[in-house]
């Protein structure tokens, strides 16, 4: 079998045994192509047991600058036993298995399609280290060095990385940089020409930055006015809420007084924190709380609550596997429609969906606006994949400029001057009403919060054309929504194109390298990506100008495609589904598989140049 040789383009999948110490060594190493200025994506798949399980670490690395998941693996770095045969399975023929050899393994365990590469790491451990804790956290370090060795890597690069891990910790920096040495050297003296894979300094990272998109969404929630974070930890979302605690220490402390600007509290559960982030919007602060799927089940009455009473309230949701416990440390789309309806009776609610940290960072401080002008809850669904991995992406970016939009605030001169004062009263046809905050007035518009059905004026009343007036002027506010929420994305096709792909969140960039791979098949795709809820014309204007429309998603049973039919009046029999739910993060070669696949039951044929299928 001819081997794979590639350049600045192949997948590593790392695949180790959690709590080993490998989480770093793997981090390092993909960083060191960074530093070499080569783009990577990074994917972290560990299990929800703090130890003993089996974990993965892929690395996507390709000078093209594509940061999905392509499918398939170019070199398998297998150091779990447990996870051998499936680890060996993945390898793309041609491709390559770095093994520790110490013991040697019958022909039987390996693939004759592929290329073995061994090496005695943990004989030259015991060699070399006396502490049984050493021997296997140098064991990570030692591959590194011959990975290092055999790819092209930089020596200094990855030194320099062990370095700035290690800056101040002089004990444990010199060991490493040792046995990062030794590794390398062995590669050099034994593994000469043994490895296709190479690199080779490139210059296509740019002014790009790398961060996780739990960070940048906790600096958009920073920089979109929030100062109070209530929250229950649960993954993957504990870690947005704790690195807006670390933000907030930096940049929310009085320089004078010494005194917090914020408010940030680890309730009892996810009840609690969602009731204090409602107390505090009714009190006119800016407030949201980070959960994930059974936290977003949890909190399902007081969401109610703050949509009928219209509250302005921010839910992260950073999506996992489900229903119930689910697949806790795996990632999905799996919460559209739970979000969408949240509560019970007749609720609707506005949802964001950020496609990367950038976007995390923005739709983060949009929300906020977006909650303040509407006076509701308002959701950003972000999931594990882009929440718990580091993701190249453009610099964020602040206007200091900006101010927030804090909606319709009636103040203590409007209520002076005798401006009429209903707390759910539709005074200009767009469904919003006035509100006030407590203490704006010692005797004007004051007004009873409740759960329960009220008239125009916040008096209780259970009389039905009171009723259907809230709730008809919900809706309307539901259609104002449309105009303030992010428009969708085009992605237009070379050439002309009778199919068209809905798309959004975490899939858009498995999405753009597949649309690149159809097109060199001949099958010619427009794509949309759907960046909110509710729908604009523009969706259904999509889904009429094309024959058939396929939508990409993360979860069993369509939950985009449902809110489509439900909600933009989107005939079901113009769109099909391409379903991704194994709790892995979609990849381009699965969606231009499905789509091609699709494409050829259809009947038609792809043709290239100037026609399109």
């Amino acid at each position: 079998m001819k081997r794979i040789e590639a350049v600045n383009d192949f997948v590593i999948k790392f695949a180790n045994v959690n709590g080993s110490g490998s989480a770093s060594a793997n981090e390092l190493f993909a960083k060191s192509f960074l530093r070499m200025g080569i783009p990577v994506s990074p994917r972290n798949i560990f299990p929800s047991n703090i130890q003993g399980l089996p974990t993965w670490y892929e690395v996507r690395v390709t000078e093209k600058g594509h940061l999905g998941r392509r499918g398939g693996v170019d070199l398998m770095v297998a150091m779990n036993p447990q996870t051998w045969d499936q680890d060996v399975k993945e390898i793309d023929p041609g491709g390559y298995l770095f093994y520790d050899n110490t013991k040697p393994l019958p022909p039987s365990r390996f693939r004759d399609d592929i290329q073995v590469i061994g090496m005695p790491l943990t004989e030259i451990c015991n060699a070399t280290y006396t502490d049984s804790r050493e021997r296997q956290l140098f064991k990570n370090i030692l591959y590194v060095g011959a990975l290092a060795g055999m790819m092209g890597v930089e020596p200094e690069v990855i030194a320099e990385l062990i370095g700035e891990q290690y800056k101040g910790k002089e004990k444990l920096l010199k060991p490493n940089l040792n046995a990062f040495q030794l590794g390398l050297n062995f590669a050099k003296e034994h593994l000469k020409d043994a490895m296709g894979l190479k690199t080779k300094r490139a210059y296509a990272v740019g002014d790009k930055i790398f961060i996780e998109g739990n960070a940048a969404a906790a600096l958009g929630c920073l920089y979109g006015g929030a100062t109070v974070c209530a929250w229950y930890p649960i993954t993957p979302s504990s870690s947005l809420a704790e690195a807006f605690q670390r933000s907030c220490s930096k940049l929310r402390v009085d320089k004078d007084t010494g005194k917090n600007k914020f408010a940030i509290i680890q309730a009892e559960d996810e009840l609690a924190s969602i009731g204090i982030v409602v107390g505090a919007g009714w009190n006119g602060a800016r407030a949201f709380t980070a959960t994930a799927g059974p936290g977003i089940s949890l909190m399902s009455e007081f969401i109610g609550l703050a949509y009928f009473a219209e509250i302005p309230a921010v839910i992260i949701d950073v999506q996992r596997g489900g229903p119930s416990t689910g697949m806790p440390t795996r990632t999905q789309q799996s919460d559209v429609m739970k979000c969408a309806y949240a509560s019970h009776g007749d609720t609707k609610h506005v949802l964001l969906f950020p496609e990367d940290p950038y976007e995390c960072f923005e739709m983060g401080a949009q929300a906020f606006d977006l909650a303040e002008r509407l006076q509701t809850p308002v959701f950003m669904m972000t999931d594990l994949d882009i929440g718990m991995n580091q993701r190249l992406c453009n610099p964020l970016v602040w206007d200091d400029a900006r101010r927030y939009d804090r909606g319709k605030l009636m103040t203590e001169k409007m209520l002076e001057a005798g401006m009429e004062f209903g707390r759910y009263l539709d005074v200009d046809g767009d469904g919003i009403p006035y509100r006030t905050l407590p203490g704006t007035h010692p005797t004007k518009g004051a007004y009873f919060t409740r759960g329960t059905s009220k008239n125009a004026h916040a008096v209780y009343s259970e009389a039905g054309p009171d009723y259907v007036y809230n709730m008809q002027r919900l809706l309307k506010k539901f259609e104002t929504a449309k105009t303030l929420v992010p428009k969708p994305v085009l992605t237009p096709s070379k050439e002309p194109a009778r199919f068209g792909c809905i798309y959004y969140g975490s899939t858009s960039p498995a999405m753009h390298e597949a649309l690149e791979a159809l097109s060199q098949n001949g099958i010619f795709v427009n794509a949309l990506r759907v960046r909110a809820f509710p729908f604009q014309d523009e969706i259904f204007d999509f889904v009429q100008s094309h024959s058939k429309v396929f939508v990409v998603e993360q979860n069993r049973d369509a939950q985009l495609k449902t809110l489509l039919v439900n909600d933009a009046g989107i005939n079901p029999a113009s769109l099909i589904s391409v379903l991704h739910y194994d709790g892995t993060p979609i990849t381009s070669r699965y969606i231009t598989e499905e789509i091609s696949r699709i494409v050829t039951a259809l009947n038609v044929r792809p043709i290239k140049k100037d026609k399109a299928a």
